[in-house]
């Protein structure tokens, strides 16, 4: 009897002991799956996309779940993308200007770009040309390599300007400028009343000169950096620098030459006095021509005829009188 008591109790304590291990496993699991629903709920909708697409956290995948990541400064653009407006002036004193401009013209066309202006002038002592040429961008620096190539170079200035922000402002600009104008149709669309419809169209018309403004804006920015100027100086002195071709001959000819130049600049310094002197003749030669022409016939008519004895007086030139009759006696 004892032992089987012994043995019951045995038994009865291995199976409370038993259920009360499967009691504990349950309430286990239970806390297990309440803490997990838990901690689900509490997830929000962006971590829930960001472990639906793999727990990720690049960048791109932050972007395209709509995470709240920071915000990552833009990196600067490469030299290449960048808006740069090149401008250029170089001088060169060629042996001939004319040829020299006429290759800078043909240089640029071949480039591909254009001619701006094209300025010459030649004098006795200086002969210049000033060609404005437009050509690509990228090959702004070998056409004035080129350029250089075609005489002495004797004065360069290059000048670059990044206008990178300016073309990235203005673009925002535009976009939002289109958006505006786009509502304020969608408003005008749907306007009923004459007096809303009015100050709508006005509104339309403005935004829209703001924008056309803007866009015209843009395009000269994007003409500067996509064509860039360079301006070509051809000079060459012409004031007597003689070459050995240039030298006086001898001989004959040079004899010859040289007094016929003599000849021809003596005339000319004849021709120069008298024509300095001319007015003076007109004004006073011609009066004291008259004045003894006219003093010449008074003298004349004064003057006795040949054989006539003059008796007057010598100095006042009067005939003397009459000698007195004789006397009747006599």
């Amino acid at each position: 009897m004892t032992g089987t008591r012994s043995w019951r109790r045995a038994a009865g304590a291995l199976t409370v002991g038993l259920l009360a291990a499967l009691v504990a496993a349950g309430c286990g699991s239970s806390s297990d799956d309440a803490g997990s629903s838990t901690a689900e709920q509490a997830t929000p909708p962006e971590a829930a996309g960001d472990k639906a697409a793999g727990g990720t956290a690049q960048d791109g995948g932050a972007a395209q779940t709509g995470g709240n990541t920071p915000a990552k400064a833009p990196d600067k653009l490469p030299p290449d993308e960048r808006s740069i407006i090149y401008t250029g002036t170089i001088t060169v004193e060629p042996d001939n200007v004319n040829t020299a401009a006429d290759s800078a013209v043909s240089i640029a066309r071949t480039a591909g770009g254009l001619v701006g202006g094209d300025n010459r002038s030649v004098t006795e002592t200086r002969a210049e040309a000033r060609v404005t040429l437009r050509v690509p961008a990228d090959k702004f620096t070998s056409v004035v390599g080129d350029l250089a190539k075609l005489g002495k170079e004797t004065g360069r200035e290059i000048k670059t300007e990044d206008v990178t922000e300016q073309v990235v402002d203005v673009t925002s600009r535009i976009a939002t400028a289109q958006a505006s104008v786009e509502r304020v149709r969608a408003l005008l669309a749907r306007a009923t009343a004459l007096g809303e419809i009015v100050s709508l169209e006005a509104e339309v018309a403005k935004r829209e000169a703001e924008l056309e403004s803007l866009k015209a804006r843009l395009n000269k920015l994007t003409s500067l950096t996509a064509m860039s100027t360079i301006t070509a100086v051809f000079v060459k002195d012409t004031s007597g620098k003689a070459t050995p071709s240039d030298k006086d001959p001898s001989g004959f000819l040079a004899g010859l030459s040289s007094g016929w130049n003599s000849f021809t600049d003596s005339l000319q310094v004849l021709l120069t006095v008298l024509g300095a002197l001319l007015p003076w003749f007109l004004a006073l030669g011609l009066p004291a021509l008259l004045l003894m022409a006219v003093l010449r016939r008074t003298a004349a008519r004064r003057t006795p005829l040949p054989g006539t004895p003059f008796t007057g007086s010598p100095l006042t030139g009067t005939p003397a009188s009459a000698p007195a009759a004789a006397s009747a006696d006599d």
